[in-house]
């Protein structure tokens, strides 16, 4: 059996696209970048509420990020040679990522759009400084635009607004539960949660996405085999 979830069906049509996007918004999250350190070191420092204001600024901003993204996709989907070829760049995707995470080594250095942006808007909130530091990163724009590429090459989400709106809306919950978590987690271990194990957290991350990978290509692979 193939990997593709009727989100046609009424009774499934707002479910299953929420728990994708759960679990894309939760795996999306893990990844260290600037979101996750400013809660590492702010949240050490100011507890538990400074770090999840925080992570809700940068939920918030995620999520415009998100919808803003899957908006692009009503007619895209509909030509079975596009379809086709999402699905092997899905697949190709979820591989690339995936080794990207298993093999960090070491926290990324900022880029220079982060700098930019911060430099220019001055934030001084938790709130406002998670929310800055999320628009200065557009590459999560581009990753929203391929997730929901993927997930509408594979039906597990369909080209109507509402199932796009349940998908970001399960996004935005399974973005804010790590971001959560992680700040529940600084605020308990006061120091003991270092960058290295945010490195690490990350990897076992590359680890599911390769798993996913995999399952996507042997799905890619099955029909050849049968007709073959």
């Amino acid at each position: 059996m193939g990997l593709t979830v009727p989100v046609h069906d009424p009774s499934t049509s707002h479910l299953w696209p929420a728990l994708a996007g759960a679990v894309a918004g939760f795996l999306s999250a893990v990844p260290v970048g600037p979101i996750n350190l400013t809660i590492l070191n702010e949240g050490a420092r100011r507890g538990f509420g400074w770090g999840l204001l925080i992570g809700l600024g940068a939920t918030l901003m995620e999520a415009i990020y998100c919808v803003a993204a899957f908006a692009g996709f009503a007619q895209l989907f509909t030509a079975p040679l596009i379809k086709g070829v999402m699905e092997f760049v899905s697949f190709v995707f979820m591989i690339y990522l995936g080794q990207k995470f298993l093999r960090a080594r070491a926290v990324p250095a900022r880029s220079h759009s982060e700098e930019v942006i911060e430099h220019r808007l001055h934030p001084h909130t938790a709130f406002w400084t998670g929310f800055v530091r999320c628009l200065g990163n557009p590459g999560v724009f581009f990753f929203w635009i391929t997730v929901g590429a993927t997930l509408m090459a594979h039906d597990w989400m369909a080209p109507t607004w509402p199932s796009k709106l349940s998908c970001a809306a399960g996004a935005t919950a399974g973005i804010f539960l790590w971001f959560l978590l992680l700040s529940w987690g600084v605020s308990l271990g006061r120091g003991r949660l270092s960058e290295h194990k945010l490195v690490q957290m990350e990897r076992v991350s590359g680890v599911l996405l390769l798993v996913f990978g995999l399952a996507l290509g042997v799905r890619l692979v099955l029909p050849l085999l049968r007709s073959g």
